[in-house]
């Protein structure tokens, strides 16, 4: 089955798409620094005020804003943060990918293909999807497991044996290999630490850096998953294959930073800069399209949505398969850098 297409112009004018396409490298740059300023305050306050309390709020503000780094990255890997690729490139790189171990070519190369192929059996994000609705007690296993960070160890272990390659290759050639895959991250990552160590904070990259890394940003990036294109109405209809959220403050806080919830808006128009598509969402919600777009009130109500299935059909082989599911989502995640979008 093939997903229908719409034209941009079925909804805007010429000069709305012009304004909503238009990129601005300052943007760009602002919203990086943004990520950037917050994770640094939040590191901040800890070595400030050491607690309990300010510890697991730093958790949450920097797994947010390294989720945030992962879809600033995913604006680059659409053009989207500098009109100039190679300044494109460049932030989308060194200040979203690298420091969370991505890469933004790679992403992309695979990245398109589900936006080509939407909700259909080719899409590579769909084992991200098709598994919902789940029960409550699967939803909360898998909660457990991302909070406790082992769906993050899981990712990075895949992503780590990938880079080293097989045990039978020469040395040489395994050095080359994990070159390619990891080295500019592994650069980036000491760069982060040596900075930290300088303002001595050194304690700050395995406890402030890694663990929302392999925990908060799991727990929001399955959140973010299920919200875009889990239980949608409609496979083929670009208005209904996908969603949009609306968000509050603290969910924009914690949950979904720099526009990421304006996920129908986002697939509609892939070339437009995620600044905008608070503009595109506006223009859509006044157009003749407004009452079929899927839009939920919130992420409460999209977990609602995804944990329809009654307790009572939870099985135990599902463990089984919650458990394949999760090692094969891992491959793909630390293979394509997180997925979906």
């Amino acid at each position: 089955m093939t997903a229908l297409r719409m034209r941009a112009r079925d909804f805007l004018t010429d000069d709305e798409l012009i304004a909503v396409r238009q990129r601005m490298t300052w943007k760009g740059i602002a919203l990086i620094a943004h990520a950037w300023a917050l994770i640094l305050g939040a590191i901040a306050l800890v070595a400030w005020w050491p607690n309990p309390l300010t510890y697991l709020l730093a958790v949450a503000i920097i797994g947010s804003r390294q989720l945030g780094l992962a879809i600033l990255m995913h604006d680059g890997a659409h053009g989207c943060l500098s009109a100039d690729e190679k300044t494109n490139l460049f932030l989308s790189q060194w200040f979203c990918a690298y420091p969370t171990f991505a890469e933004t070519r790679s992403y992309r190369r695979y990245h398109l293909q589900h936006h080509a192929r939407t909700q259909q059996e080719d899409d590579p994000d769909l084992v991200l999807s098709a598994p919902f609705p789940i029960t409550r007690l699967s939803y909360r296993r898998k909660f457990f497991r991302d909070i406790t960070g082992q769906t993050g160890y899981q990712q990075r272990r895949a992503q780590l044996l990938n880079a080293l390659g097989p045990s039978e290759w020469p040395l040489s050639r395994r050095a080359e290999h994990f070159w390619a895959k990891l080295g500019p991250q592994c650069v980036a990552n000491a760069v982060l630490f040596a900075g930290l160590a300088a303002a001595g904070v050194w304690w700050a990259y395995p406890l402030l850096w890694l663990v929302p890394l392999l925990t908060w940003m799991m727990v929001i990036t399955r959140i973010r998953n299920i919200a875009e294109h889990a239980v949608v109405p409609d496979s083929s209809d670009p208005l209904r294959n996908t969603r949009t959220t609306r968000a509050n403050f603290l969910e924009r806080l914690f949950i979904a930073p720099y526009y990421v919830n304006y996920h129908l808006e986002h697939h509609l128009l892939f070339y437009v800069p995620c600044y905008n598509l608070p503009r595109v969402h506006r223009i859509l919600s006044r157009s003749r399209y407004a009452d079929r777009m899927e839009v939920q009130p919130g992420y409460s109500a999209v977990l609602r949505l995804a944990t329809a299935r009654p307790d009572r059909e939870d099985r135990p082989g599902q463990l089984v398969n919650s458990a394949r599911r999760s090692r094969a989502g891992a491959k793909v995640n630390a293979d394509q850098n997180a997925g979906g979008f």
